[in-house]
């Protein structure tokens, strides 16, 4: 892989992580919390608590308490009981016939109010209440896309603060919206920019910039950051009842974003290989007066140096997009590969979800340790991903949780060991979805890594969309829906291991780079002791340099 030395040599003036990477590191990771709590918001806002007909002479607007839902000495001749034994939900009786609701009482305990509770969206319209949020996904697979690429195009910067700014106007804006409709169409803006645009280009702009040795820890450090999101949602919908006001909460937090108009800055390495190489410089420069390493940086003279090695290669890769990462057949694989991975990640987290049942109980305390949960495994993997590597770990994880997912579903429902095979094969699939980000940013050159993280991150919601799809074939068998996920997560955790390793090495810049990149560097080979990477491509001149070298 050919290296632009001038380009490592100035970021290897700045350390792997110093002062200015842990004040800029800090203002990306504010983008990870931000899209956790705007991802999860719609489960409190439009929550769905327990409900029954409204029995007309029995009930009255002060009868809706928990007494009143499960009170069948009173309601036995009103309402019928489905198989469980329990009151339904959404029948009545009629005379003696059963009828559909015309309106619903339901259970305050939790949830004074909510988007569900006040238009209805139960029983024959709960359709609409699972649109809504399927419509956020929309949003942020058109962010992932859309987003992606601009960010390669014009900035990382620019589209971070632009989603900052507009994920706190549609976050407040969506709370006054009287109408259902008009509502979708603003969750969908607001997916796009509320957990699409910064999180992508924040992580981005955070592996530009330090140093090979802290890409695991900051990269873990995102995930754990959107977990810290939904526990932000939780605390908040415990606190708050009312649901206008706690949506104006959340969307309030994209205040959190605002400043970075200001104090953060755009990527170095974006900067230059767009050829705006003073202003990269002058960050740079920046950047190491703030880290004290006692250098200086002579502007001057490595702009006359890049100049002398100038190459076509460097100017001829501005222009590149998505489309490029599918042009030449090494960078096809790998983005191929990925997008299964994303996808397979996403699909078997849902389907070990599936398997855990429904749990009772307070629902924010549920939530709270729902994403509680996820953070033992991003601990564990920040110690043993520089040990171990990203292609072994994210395989191993992505096998184990497959086969957790499989084996889940042929144990008996709510025992301990199918909840303790649930929660093993949670903390795998967590682990795994926290590595494909860095592993991700790591393989892709720069000129195209925001349109590959967007793509990745495509896949996963269209995952998401695809879920409901396959629930229907828990018509024929229970067990179909979760084996379908867990085989897909086999198939990608074996997949994986066609992947090259990235583990301590600088990222390609080019496209060039990205296609020589780890060129028949497998697993596979590697336990053959046949493992040829790209250097052995190039001559000596063009081998590459490892960053942690540079610096020195």
């Amino acid at each position: 892989m050919a290296v632009d030395h001038t380009l490592e040599e100035l970021m290897g003036m700045l350390g792997d992580f110093g002062r200015y990477q842990a004040f800029q590191f800090v203002l990306h990771l504010l983008a990870a919390v931000t899209a956790g709590l705007h991802m999860l918001s719609l489960v409190t806002v439009a929550a769905v608590p327990e409900h029954r007909c409204f029995i007309e002479g029995v009930d009255s607007a002060s009868f809706n308490t928990t007494s009143s839902m499960l009170d069948y000495n009173a309601l036995g001749e009103y309402i019928p009981l489905n198989k469980d034994g329990e009151l339904e939900s959404c029948w009545m009786f009629d005379g003696s016939n059963r009828t559909t609701c015309t309106s619903y009482v339901y259970n305050t305990t939790y949830y004074k109010s909510s988007r569900t509770m006040e238009w209805d969206l139960v029983c024959d319209r709960k359709w609409m209440g699972a649109l809504a949020q399927t419509v956020y996904m929309l949003g942020v697979f058109t962010g992932a896309v859309w987003l992606g690429g601009l960010a390669d195009k014009i900035g990382r910067k620019k589209v971070f603060c632009w989603s900052g700014l507009l994920q706190l106007i549609l976050g407040v804006a969506v709370a006054f919206t009287p109408e259902y409709y008009s509502f979708l169409v603003i969750r969908y803006l607001y997916g796009i920019f509320g957990s699409a645009g910064s999180y992508i280009t924040g992580f981005v702009l955070t592996m530009e910039l330090v140093g090979p040795s802290k890409r695991t820890p900051c990269g873990i450090s995102f995930q754990a950051a959107f977990a810290g999101g939904i526990i932000l949602v939780a605390a908040w919908g415990a606190v708050i009842h009312d649901r206008m006001l706690l949506q104006v909460i959340y969307g309030l937090h994209g205040l959190l974003l605002i400043a970075h108009w200001w104090v953060m800055d755009e990527s170095p390495r974006w900067l230059w290989m767009q050829n705006r190489k003073r202003e990269a410089i002058d960050i740079i420069a920046k950047a190491v007066r703030m880290n004290g390493r006692g250098l200086s940086v002579d502007k001057e003279y490595y702009l006359s140096k890049d100049k002398s090695n100038f190459s076509a290669e460097a100017t001829s890769t501005t222009s590149a997009g998505l489309t490029d990462l599918f042009k030449t057949p090494n960078l096809r694989k790998m983005t191929l590969n990925v997008c299964l991975c994303w996808f397979a990640n996403s699909i078997t987290y849902y389907g070990l979800s599936l398997s855990s049942g429904n749990l009772g109980g307070n629902p924010f305390l549920i939530l709270f340790l729902m994403a509680l949960v996820e953070m033992p495994s991003y601990i564990t993997i920040t110690f043993l991903l520089d040990k171990l590597g990203r292609r072994s770990i994210t395989s191993t994880l992505m096998l184990a949780g497959g086969i957790c997912c499989i084996v889940a579903t042929y144990l008996t429902k709510g025992s301990i060991e199918s909840t303790t095979v649930v929660m093993f094969g949670k903390l795998f699939i967590a682990g795994s979805f926290a590595v494909i980000y860095n592993y991700s940013a790591e393989l892709f050159p720069t000129v195209v890594r925001n349109s590959a993280m967007g793509l990745g991150s495509m896949c996963a919601r269209l995952a998401g969309a695809s879920t409901p799809i396959i629930i229907l074939f828990q018509t024929f068998d229970p067990k179909i829906p979760a084996v379908i996920f867990g085989v897909i997560s086999l198939i990608s955790g074996t997949w994986v291991l066609f992947l090259p390793e990235t583990n301590g090495k600088p990222m390609p810049q080019s496209l060039q780079d990205g296609e020589n990149f780890g060129r028949g560097d497998t697993a596979f080979s590697s336990c053959l002791g046949r493992n040829k990477t790209h250097m052995e491509d190039m001559p000596p001149a063009q081998q590459m340099v490892p960053m942690q070298t540079i610096e020195r």
